[in-house]
């Protein structure tokens, strides 16, 4: 079994029905099955071999989900990139990948010419409209693929099918190793716990198909549910809201400030007609009880909490919609601010420096182990040892198990920032906004934001004899990072505080802001 059978499958079982939905456009499923093995040939025929990378620039499109799919049924892996990235960003993971083919859309042109002369391993470019010169258009090369069968390539469950990038904090991001068997695990502990009704059910994909909302694309294969996109591209609370009620939605995914910035729209929200949303999976980012307590009294008991990460995708732990029903118990609200309980496919524990296991309600490190954890870092393989040391991915979050063993995540072993669903890692900025002549020293954190969650402020120390303002950092990290990792706020000190050994101390910087917190991230 492969991943990119459930669509053949679900084309056997539901042929007629949308596959996908894009405004007036639907493509049933025997269609899309078609278009999937015909873009899978084409990518064999272009000299993609059996576990060969092909890289996938775009945005939330139908032809996206085809590119997801495709190379996982010729043998080959997906390396999805998330669209808001920096082209240096891309170019790195390009290479890193070895990836032959890059599949982008039209718009991405101009952001991919200032690199694409640097890219040491990508031989073709297939783009969604019209390319650069020499570049292939995506619906020809569809067009034109002799077979409508899927290929006949060997594929084994722990081949590699997706190439998932997560940023690190050496400056550097890791691409994590999702095989076949760790996305159909994921498929099923969703199938499992937290279920489509059937094939009637359509999932609005108003998120990142190369992040959370890609992961929701295989349990609904497997169901025959449809796959729709709002009209928009940007997320616009009154196209949402047109999308749930034209096409009858029934299941999103969203991370916390989307579900915030709908719950702020409240004049469309009552103008629309959502009676058909039965399930809205949230995550990536802490979701604050207040804020979850209000949007259960908007849109009803719709809500599916889960944790994972790029290493572990989506469901290590589920919250489910029943235990969002608190009926006014304290233990129930109280338990609204933990990520739930593990899955029946994974084991989760928490321990201490030294790898041992900590008591209910004591904190620690949370570690994971089962089907659903990545393979390893391509060719990182210390990074991998350490990561998956002892059998157990080591996930970085610090937390603790209450007594029925429900997780909260209380802190970050590592310094990342999660701001709107996405990561973002201080090391990166911080080495951006060195390079700046007036900088001696920064340290970047993560501070409370209302409605991001998390907002990432500068701490920066001029070089004597330089003034600098807010204006200058936010401005010089413009031109070398992606917009939405430019600092939210500078302020600047005389000093750092550091150890003995000179390392910044962080955790007493972050003090100031998180100290009246029960949860810091």
């Amino acid at each position: 079994m492969h991943v990119g059978h459930l669509l053949t499958r679900a084309a056997l079982r539901y042929p007629g029905r949308p596959a996908w939905i894009a405004g007036d456009t639907r493509i049933s499923f025997r269609q899309a099955e078609a278009r999937v093995n015909r873009l899978g040939h084409a990518l064999l025929a272009l000299g993609a071999r059996r576990g060969d990378r092909i890289g996938m620039l775009m945005p939330n499109c139908y032809q996206g989900l085809e590119t997801l799919l495709a190379p996982m049924k010729a043998g080959l892996a997906v390396v999805p990139m998330n669209a808001r990235l920096h082209p240096d960003e891309h170019a790195y993971m390009l290479d890193d990948a070895g990836a032959r083919v890059l599949v982008y859309a039209e718009e991405f042109r101009e952001h991919l010419a200032g690199v694409r002369s640097r890219l040491k391993t990508v031989e073709r470019f297939v783009c969604l409209g019209h390319g650069a010169r020499g570049d292939l258009e995506f619906e020809a090369l569809i067009a034109g693929a002799p077979h409508e069968d899927p290929p006949e390539v060997a594929i084994e469950p722990d081949d590699m099918a997706w190439l998932f990038y997560t940023s690190g904090t050496t400056g550097h991001p890791k691409g994590a190793v999702l095989t076949h068997r760790t996305l159909l695990t994921m498929a099923q502990q969703f199938l499992l716990l937290a279920p489509p009704r059937g094939p009637e059910d359509v999932v609005l994909h108003a998120a990142a198909i190369t992040h959370g909302s890609g992961c929701l694309l295989f349990h609904h294969l497997a169901a025959g549910a449809a796959n729709a996109f709002p009209a928009t591209r940007s997320f616009d609370p009154p196209r949402i809201f047109e999308a749930i009620a034209r096409q009858r939605v029934t299941t999103m995914f969203l991370v916390p400030t989307m579900i915030n910035t709908l719950l702020a729209a409240e004049g469309d929200r009552r103008r629309s007609d959502v009676s058909s949303l039965h399930t809205v999976i949230y995550g990536g980012a802490p979701m604050y009880v207040e804020h979850l307590e209000a949007s259960l009294a908007a849109f009803g008991p719709v809500f599916v909490q889960i944790f994972g990460q790029g290493e572990a995708p989506m469901t290590c732990t589920l919250l489910s919609k029943a235990e969002h029903v608190t009926g006014g118990d304290p233990v129930k609200i109280r338990r609204l601010a933990s990520a739930g309980r593990e899955t029946p496919a994974v084991r989760v524990r928490v321990v201490d420096d030294e790898d041992r296991g900590r008591p209910a309600g004591e904190m620690g490190e949370i570690v994971v182990r089962g089907d659903l954890v990545m393979q390893g870092y391509w060719n990182k393989p210390e990074a991998t040892a350490d990561a998956l040391r002892g059998g157990w991915l080591h996930t970085g979050d610090i937390g603790y198990l209450d007594e029925d063993g429900y997780l909260y995540i209380t802190d970050r072993k590592k310094d990342m920032i999660i701001s709107g669903g996405s990561n973002i890692y201080p090391r990166e900025i911080e080495e951006v906004i060195c390079r700046h002549p007036g900088v001696f020293e920064v340290a970047v954190i993560g501070v409370p934001d209302a409605r991001w969650g998390e907002a990432t402020r500068a701490l920066v120390v001029a070089r004597e004899g330089h003034r600098l303002t807010e204006a200058d950092i936010v401005e010089h990290c413009r031109r070398h990072l992606a917009s939405y990792k430019k600092p939210q706020s500078v302020e600047f000190l005389p000093a750092l505080p550091k150890n003995a050994y000179g390392k910044v101390l962080k955790r007493e910087l972050r003090e100031r802001f998180w100290a009246d917190r029960g949860r810091r991230i």
